[in-house]
C-alpha cells in the first residue's frame, strides 16, 4: 500500500528582507553648503575685481556663491561689515619698516607708495573708504600703527602724528579712487585720464583769458599726468610740512 506522501515543510526565512520600492525610499537631502567668512569676503573681493564696487551687494555675492543672501548673514552683518572686511583683506598686502629716524620721509613715502598700489590693483575699491569714515581691521590697524611709529620717530608731536597719518590716508585713498574713474574711462575704449584731461582742455580754454588770465595761462601745467609726478609731488608737500613740525636734529 502507497505511504501517504509528507507534506513540505514551510520554507525558511531568507533573512533578506524585500527592497523598498523606488516611489517608497526615503529622499536624500542634498548636502547643506557650510560658508565661512573668509570665503564671503574673498567672493566680495572677486567681484570688485572684476565687476567693480557698485556690483558689490549682498545678493550679487550669494549668487557668486551659489546661496541666497540670508546665509551670508551669519557671517556677517551688512553692506558696512563687509566692506570693513574687504578693506582689511587686501592691506594684508602692505608690509611696514621698523621706524628709522634718519630716513622716516622716505619709509612713509615707501608705505603710502604700496597702499596706493594695492588700492589700484582692486579696481575702484578705494571708492568704499568714504561709507565707512574709520576702517578697522588688523591690517587697517597695524599699517595705522606703523606710520604713526614713523612720524613719532621724527620727534613729531602726538597731534601732528594723528593729522599727519589721516591727511596722508585721504591723499592716498582719493589719488587712488580718481585712477579707478581713470581706468573705467581706458575700458571704455579711451586711453586713461584722456577724457578727463581732455574735458579740463576744453573747459580752460573757453574761458575768457582777461577774466582768469592764472587759469588759461597755465592750462598746459594744470592738466598735466605724467607718470607718477602728480602723486610723488604731493607725498613731498604733505611730508615737508610735517618735516617743518619736527626738531631740529644735530
Amino acid at each position: 500500500m502507497a505511504q501517504p506522501s509528507e507534506q513540505a515543510a514551510p520554507a525558511e526565512p531568507s533573512g533578506q528582507a524585500a527592497p523598498v520600492p523606488p516611489w517608497e525610499r526615503p529622499r536624500r537631502a542634498a548636502p547643506r553648503r557650510v560658508f565661512t567668512r573668509e570665503a564671503i569676503v574673498t567672493a566680495a573681493l572677486h567681484i570688485i575685481d572684476t565687476e567693480g564696487v557698485d556690483a558689490m551687494t549682498m545678493r550679487r555675492i550669494a549668487q557668486e556663491l551659489g546661496t541666497g543672501p540670508a546665509s551670508l548673514y551669519a557671517h556677517v552683518s551688512g553692506r558696512e561689515d563687509l566692506i570693513h572686511l574687504v578693506l582689511d583683506r587686501a592691506l594684508t598686502e602692505v608690509r611696514c619698516p621698523p621706524p628709522d629716524p634718519q630716513r622716516w620721509q622716505e619709509q612713509i613715502k615707501d608705505v603710502l607708495r604700496l597702499v596706493r598700489r594695492v588700492l589700484v590693483s582692486h579696481g575702484d575699491l578705494a571708492r568704499l573708504l568714504p561709507e565707512i569714515g574709520f576702517p578697522t581691521g588688523e591690517s587697517v590697524t597695524v599699517t595705522s600703527e606703523a606710520i604713526l611709529a614713523i612720524l613719532a620717530s621724527a620727534g613729531l608731536p602726538k597731534q601732528a602724528c594723528a593729522y599727519g597719518v589721516d591727511a596722508l590716508s585721504l591723499y592716498v585713498s582719493g589719488i587712488a579712487a580718481e585712477e579707478a574713474v581713470r581706468a573705467r574711462s581706458a575700458d571704455a575704449g579711451r586711453p586713461a585720464g584722456e577724457a578727463l584731461a581732455g574735458r579740463a582742455d576744453r573747459y580752460i580754454a573757453a574761458l575768457p583769458p582777461d577774466r582768469f588770465p592764472m587759469l588759461t595761462g597755465m592750462a598746459a601745467e594744470l592738466t598735466r599726468d605724467v607718470g607718477d609726478e602728480r602723486f610723488e609731488f604731493g607725498l613731498d608737500l604733505l611730508l615737508t610740512g610735517l618735516a617743518a613740525l619736527a626738531p631740529v636734529r644735530a
